[in-house]
C-alpha cells in the first residue's frame, strides 16, 4: 500500500502540474461534499448542493484522534487452574494514552458534477505506517458526456465508483473511522461493527424524502487474481459479488422535527472478506480482555496483549463461512436538541468454511443524545448495545455481549471535539475453556473511563 500511495501522489502531482499550466486551479470549491466538521453530523448517504463549478479545485483535509484509556478488565476464571495449566491471568491495563490515530483526505473537483476522493490512514492501531483506505469517483451530473444528459434523473441521482466505504446501514455514519471520530458522540462503535471497503459501484436516488441505493462489489478487501483454493471439505472456491441495497424515508417535518427510517441489505453467496472484521484501523478499546503469557494444555501460550496484531478487542465477529446475509434497520429521530438513533440487525451465514448450515446472530443498539448550548456545541448521551447468538451451530446455548456507555462532549469549535465516556461491557455464557485452555471471555467484563480529543477539517 505504501508503494501504491507514492505512485498515486506522483501521478497526481504530474497531472496537476499539467492542468495548472492549462487553467487556473482553486482550492475548496468542491460540490456535493459532506462537511468533515460539526456540520456533517447526521448527514447520511450522499447530498446535493448548489456549489458552482469554477474549474478544477483541490480538496485537502485531515482528522486526528487521541484517547486516554482508564479501563480495568475481569473474568470469572479461578486463580488456580487444573494442571498442566499454570500462570494464567488477564493482563493488567495501565491508565495511559493510546496510539494517536490520523486520517488524510485528498480530493479534486474534476468537472461539473464529477469529483474524486482518496482516503488515507496516516497512523492506525493495526497499521502504524501510511496506507490507503480507498478512493472513489462521485458523479452527480453527466454533462462531461453531453450537456444535460439525463438531467432530470441526475437531479436526484448520484453514482459512486471505486474502492470505498460501502454503504451498508446507517450506523457507519455515526461510527469512529480511525482518526475521524467527530461524527461519533461516543468512543466505541457497535459491538458487531459492520464496516467494509470493497471495490464496486453504488447508485443513489433520493427524492421527496425517499432514500434508495443499490450497489454491487467484487467481495474482496485485498485485490488480487489468485486462485481461491479450498482449505476445508465443501468450501466454496468461487468468490461471488456482494449485493447492497438501502431503502428508506428521511424528512425534515418542520423546523424542530426530523424523522428518518432506513432498511439495508447485504448479501454474498461465496464469501471472501468479512463485513465484521474488515475495519483495518481496529477497535477503540485497546487490549481489553487479553491474557498474559502462560502454560497451557499443549505448552507455552503467548500473550495476546499486542494492540496491533489483536486489533479487534471489545468487538464481536460472528465468523461466518461460505455465505453471509445481513439486514439492518435504523430509526433516527431528532426533535430540537434531542436525538434518538437505533440499530436492529439480523446477521446470518454459513456456520463455518465448508458448511452452508445457517447460523444467526442478532444485534440491537440504541442511543439517546441531547445537544444543547450555543449552536448545540455541548451534548450528553447514553447508549446500550447487545449482541446474542451461537458461536457455532454445535453449541447448546447462545452467548451474549452487552455494553452500556455514557458520554459527554464539547465542541470547542466546529472542528475540535472533546468527549469523556464511561464504558461497561459484559460477556455472558461463554465456555470456561476453549481448546482446553482458559477462555478469556468467560464471565468477562471491562469497564472504566475514556477521554477522547478529536480534530477534523
Amino acid at each position: 500500500m505504501k508503494s501504491i500511495l507514492k505512485l498515486s501522489l506522483i501521478i497526481a502531482a504530474f497531472c496537476l502540474s499539467g492542468n495548472i499550466m492549462a487553467q487556473e486551479v482553486s482550492f475548496g470549491q468542491i460540490q456535493n461534499q459532506i462537511p468533515r466538521g460539526k456540520d456533517g453530523i447526521n448527514v447520511f448517504d450522499v447530498k446535493k448542493d448548489n456549489v458552482e463549478f469554477k474549474g478544477i479545485s483541490i480538496d485537502l483535509g485531515g482528522s486526528f484522534a487521541l484517547q486516554f484509556q482508564a479501563i480495568d478488565q475481569f473474568n470469572d476464571q479461578p486463580a488456580t487452574q487444573p494442571a498442566p495449566i499454570s500462570g494464567y491471568r488477564l493482563n493488567n491495563l495501565q491508565n495511559n494514552l493510546n496510539l494517536p490515530t490520523a486520517n488524510m483526505v485528498i480530493g479534486a473537483q474534476l468537472a461539473d458534477g464529477v469529483r474524486v476522493n482518496l482516503d488515507l490512514y496516516l497512523a492506525a492501531r493495526h497499521h502504524h505506517e501510511t496506507w490507503v483506505k480507498g478512493g472513489y469517483l462521485q458523479i452527480d451530473k453527466l454533462d462531461f458526456i453531453k450537456k444535460d444528459l439525463l438531467a432530470n434523473f441526475m437531479q436526484y441521482a448520484t453514482i459512486k465508483i471505486g474502492q470505498m466505504e460501502n454503504n451498508y446501514g446507517d450506523a457507519h455514519f455515526r461510527r469512529s473511522d480511525n482518526g475521524n471520530a467527530l461524527m461519533n458522540p461516543f468512543v466505541g462503535n457497535n459491538i458487531m461493527d459492520a464496516f467494509i471497503t470493497e471495490p464496486g459501484i453504488e447508485v443513489y436516488y433520493n427524492r421527496s424524502g425517499f432514500v434508495s441505493m443499490l450497489g454491487v462489489t467484487n467481495s474482496k478487501l485485498n485485490q488480487n487474481v489468485a486462485e481461491v483454493k479450498a482449505t476445508a471439505p465443501g468450501q466454496n472456491t468461487t468468490i461471488s459479488p456482494s449485493i447492497l441495497a438501502k431503502l428508506g424515508f428521511d424528512k425534515q417535518i418542520n423546523e424542530d422535527l426530523r424523522l428518518r427510517l432506513t432498511g439495508s441489505y447485504y448479501h454474498v453467496s461465496n464469501i471472501s472478506s468479512n463485513l465484521y472484521s474488515s475495519d483495518r484501523a481496529g477497535s477503540r478499546f485497546y487490549s481489553v480482555m487479553t491474557h498474559d503469557a502462560y502454560t497451557g494444555v499443549a505448552g507455552a501460550v503467548a500473550s495476546n496483549f499486542d494492540a496491533e496484531s489483536n486489533k479487534d478487542t471489545g468487538r464481536f465477529n460472528p465468523r461466518f463461512g461460505n455465505w453471509a446475509t445481513s439486514i439492518m434497520v435504523n430509526p433516527f429521530i431528532k426533535y430540537q436538541g434531542l436525538e434518538v438513533f437505533g440499530t436492529i440487525e439480523v446477521a446470518s451465514g454459513g456456520d463455518k468454511k465448508g458448511t452452508d448450515d445457517k447460523r444467526t446472530v442478532n444485534q440491537f443498539a440504541g442511543d439517546v443524545l441531547y445537544r444543547f448550548g450555543t449552536n448545540e456545541n455541548l451534548f450528553v448521551g447514553a447508549k446500550y448495545n447487545t449482541v446474542s447468538g451461537k458461536l457455532a451451530n454445535a453449541d447448546a446455548n447462545d452467548i451474549s455481549i452487552n455494553r452500556f456507555e455514557t458520554s459527554v462532549g464539547w465542541f470547542m469549535t466546529n472542528n475540535i471535539l472533546a468527549k469523556l465516556a464511561y464504558i461497561n461491557q459484559d460477556y455472558k455464557d461463554f465456555s470456561q475453556y476453549t481448546g482446553g485452555n482458559p477462555e478469556d471471555l468467560y464471565g468477562g467484563n471491562f469497564k472504566g473511563l475514556m477521554f477522547e480529543a478529536v480534530i477534523s477539517f
